[in-house]
């Protein structure tokens, strides 16, 4: 490809498309994790190098071309290296804007830096951007694989073929604030601040936060951040309509009800292994600490209901690569066991008694409407069932006084009626004629004896 001198290292508009929207949402990236959230494909291409690096250097060789253009025109920098020895970019604020306008979203939409980009090789950050990938599961177009090794490809249709992810990176937000007190533009000193925000209702998550822990924070730095989120989600604040209502609300939009029937929006734990603690015991130790916020109370139909409380779900990068946000990785605060992330930050046990209560009430109508027809009237003379109508009618007049034909239905009534009307309306004619003929028959009689 021919390099132009405004983008020397011949990146194409497309690639650094991808790039401004990725560190757009993730800050700090490496070209790697680039690569794998917007050209997939690009994973099964090259397997024929002799090494892994050699492979790595071929399928982020845009990537990186794209990176290298937008740091010449002033709109990325190094940002250091990771542990492993990877190049982690940055935006400038120039870049910054210029992502905004890729992911259409305004400044106050960006969220902060990340936690020590740049810095100790920004550890946290990287596991914040594996933990967006896991969650999104980039799919490759197989179009763009085929003519590969077969292994390649199959490796490729596996992915393809495997449980969808969450949205796209434009679903996702990083290092967000929330604000206790303060604004959305300028919190006060000690909010919360998610990693992670996942906005998708088209897949029933319409609000979803996320924090990542390398297990490196004690227990009570991280249930902390539980306190902060409950201040923020208790926080009222007036909306455009003038009426006051939850601060989040004012700028996310989920129904009631979404998440079972818990209050505020849900929290992900997203714990990997870089520190010394195991994520098991950061589990159980920040859901001892956090208990308050997320205990519900027990129902009579046998679930716990969660009026006040905050949905706090957990799981390991590991777990979450190896199954996706539909499989078994996620473990409530709470209860035993993994569920999907769906059942974890729902009520599947409240949702199970009130489809039972709605089953039975169902089963009781239809047995009672079986009864009731079962005592449906039918008609004494064409044998056709009575409609409700005519049957509340039938019950509803005094038979002793008229003439309404309670054991015939609407049709056979009417012919009824019809008939009897014609054989009265007969009647009257008949003896209206023997009036007028014994009248006759008297008139001739008196001009009779009139003439003798």
């Amino acid at each position: 490809m021919a390099k132009r001198k405004t983008n020397e290292a011949g990146s194409s508009t497309g690639h650094r498309g991808d790039v401004l929207r990725a560190l757009g949402v993730l800050k700090a990236a490496t070209a790697d994790q680039i690569q794998r959230l917007s050209s997939p494909h690009l994973t099964y291409r090259h397997t024929t190098k002799e090494t892994p690096a050699k492979r790595k250097e071929a399928r982020t060789a845009s990537h990186r071309g794209a990176l290298n253009d937008l740091r010449r025109h002033g709109l990325s920098v190094d940002g250091g290296r990771t542990r492993g020895g990877e190049e982690v970019r940055l935006l400038t604020a120039s870049g910054l804007a210029a992502a905004g306008l890729e992911l259409d979203r305004g400044p106050e939409e960006m969220g902060g830096m990340p936690k020590s980009a740049g810095r100790s090789g920004a550890s946290h950050a990287m596991t914040v951007n594996e933990t967006v990938i896991a969650m999104i599961r980039p799919k490759p177009d197989l179009d763009l694989v085929a003519g590969e090794p077969a292994e390649a490809v199959a490796a490729a249709q596996a992915v393809v073929d495997a449980p969808d992810g969450i949205g796209t990176i434009t679903s996702y937000a990083t290092e967000v604030a929330l604000p206790s007190t303060g604004t959305w533009k300028n919190p006060g000193v000690g909010c919360a601040w998610a990693d992670i925000v996942l906005t998708a209702p088209e897949a029933g998550l319409p609000l979803l936060f996320i924090e990542a822990d390398n297990c490196t924070e004690e227990a009570p730095i991280i249930a902390a951040k539980f306190d902060k989120y409950m201040r923020h989600y208790r926080r009222q604040a007036k909306d455009t309509d003038g009426r006051d209502k939850a601060m989040w609300r004012t700028r996310w939009s989920a129904p009631d009800l979404q998440w079972g029937d818990a209050t505020h929006p849900p929290v992900l734990l997203v714990f990997h292994r870089v520190g010394k603690r195991t994520a098991l015991k950061q589990m159980e130790r920040v859901a001892d600490l956090t208990r308050e916020h997320w205990q519900g109370q027990w129902a009579e139909g046998g679930f716990r209901i969660y009026n006040e409380k905050m949905p706090i779900v957990a799981t390991t990068l590991e777990l979450l690569r190896e199954h996706g946000p539909a499989g078994p990785a996620f473990r409530r605060f709470g209860r035993e066991g993994y569920q999907n992330l769906w059942d974890a930050i729902g009520n599947p046990r409240r949702d199970a008694f009130l489809a039972r209560r709605a089953e039975d009430a169902r089963r009781h109508q239809v047995q009672e409407a079986a009864e009731r027809e079962a005592q449906r009237p039918v008609c004494g003379d064409c044998g056709q069932k009575f409609t409700d109508d005519r049957w509340k009618a039938s019950l509803a007049v005094d038979w002793g006084r008229g003439d309404s034909h309670p054991h015939l239905c609407d049709d056979c009534r009417h012919q009824a009626l019809d008939a009897e009307r014609q054989a009265e309306q007969a009647e009257r004619e008949r003896q209206e004629q023997e009036h007028q003929e014994q009248a006759d028959q008297k008139a001739g009689g008196w001009i009779s004896r009139f003439r003798t």
